[in-house]
């Protein structure tokens, strides 16, 4: 049987970017760091290849008037060609062998493989020299690892899933280390526009196996910068103010696992009461007041939206409401939503799959009371 090499990518610490700049609204990358140019490159030789279902191109984006400034894309091909969503009853499901999930996939689509290098490990092999060989079919024998793979049905450039160690079979439900894998993806990133997110069962995953999306998105988003209100300050837990609420943490790089198990125990509550939850993970401000735009983006904030659940995957026809839509990125399956909706329609549509005041502030009090009672 044929074989296929997986090309590493072998990080540190000091790989890590600790301030980035934020421009004005789109514009050129003056530089990329060691994981942008792989990401990147490896990215654009697949589309090349036609490994993906459809090209891309460039994406016709426009602003919508109104204070939330959403980001609105025209992406009919994804909202054709994405692959349906399994059936899901609950955001406890437990996965199942029987249905698709990232073993199967064609090796081909995989970019590289992520792991990370700590410090006080004199035994690992420098990365031109970790070579990893897999079935040309399959994933079999692929062990202890993020791969990185292509979303052969993209939103935006550069979009790729992150999954951690696939043979182990891991449900979709989000572990303190595929949460600090993500926030190290987005400071491996020089691009401000490089973003992380994660959808649970029940908020629109369609795979039952544990995996983060990644892409780039050269438009500013109003949460990079939304003013916010401390909760559980001395845990880094704050609530977003703006629309949509939702809940915050902040790190500019120190005490990455600390962050995560915080940010994990949150999460596990969810999961615990079958909430379901998105994700997302972008450079942006500090906890605060707001922030201008177009200055330094020196941390990552990690905004986490409890929501109801959409079992049986009730879809909308201007854009399904997710990680991205959540943050602000709209991409739309037809022309004339795009072409004529509204920032209060868009509102509209989103608070359908949002909790009720009185429902976000009862979780917001237990969460409190259960964060004040952990020990990280």
């Amino acid at each position: 049987m044929e074989t296929c090499l997986i090309q590493p990518f072998v990080y540190s610490d000091q790989d890590l970017v600790r301030c980035v700049v934020r421009s004005q609204g789109c514009g050129t990358l003056e530089r990329l760091s060691k994981f942008d140019k792989s990401l990147r490159s490896s990215w654009t030789e697949k589309m090349q290849q036609g490994l993906f279902r459809y090209h891309l191109g460039d994406l016709t984006t426009r602003i919508l008037p109104g204070s939330c400034r959403f980001v609105a894309q025209l992406n009919i091909m994804r909202g054709q060609e994405r692959r349906k969503p399994q059936d899901i009853l609950s955001v406890q499901q437990q996965f199942d062998s029987e249905q698709f999930n990232f073993n199967k996939i064609h090796s081909h689509e995989i970019m590289f493989q992520m792991s990370k290098q700590i410090s006080n490990e004199s035994n690992i092999e420098p990365q031109s020299q970790v070579k990893d060989v897999i079935s040309e079919n399959g994933l079999e024998g692929a062990r202890d690892r993020v791969l990185v793979v292509i979303n052969v049905s993209p939103l935006e450039f550069g979009h790729c899933l992150f999954i951690p160690e696939p043979t182990q079979c891991m449900p979709q439900i989000l572990t303190a280390s595929v949460i600090q894998t993500g926030i190290e993806s987005v400071f491996l990133s020089a691009d401000p526009g490089f973003r992380v997110g994660f959808n649970s069962l029940g908020a629109f995953a369609s795979v039952n196996h544990l995996h983060l999306h990644g892409y780039y998105l050269d438009w500013e988003l109003q949460i990079e910068s939304a003013p916010t209100e401390p909760i559980v300050p001395q845990k880094g837990f704050h609530r977003l103010v703006d629309f949509p609420s939702g809940f915050l943490f902040y790190t500019e790089g120190e005490r990455l696992q600390e962050t995560a198990t915080v940010i994990c125990q949150l999460t596990d509550f969810l999961v615990g009461r079958n909430v379901a939850h998105n994700v997302f993970l972008t450079r942006g401000c500090p906890p605060g007041k707001r922030h201008e735009p177009a200055l330094s983006r020196s941390g990552v904030r990690i905004i986490v939206w409890p929501r109801t659940s959409c079992f049986g995957a009730k879809e909308e026809s201007a854009f399904n409401v997710a990680l991205c839509e959540l943050a602000g990125h709209l991409p739309f399956k037809n022309r004339r939503d795009f072409d004529t909706i509204t920032e209060n329609e868009v509102k509209s549509i989103i608070q359908n799959y949002l909790l009720s005041s009185d429902e976000f502030m009862h979780l917001q009090s237990e969460l409190c009371k259960q964060l004040q009672s952990s020990v990280v």
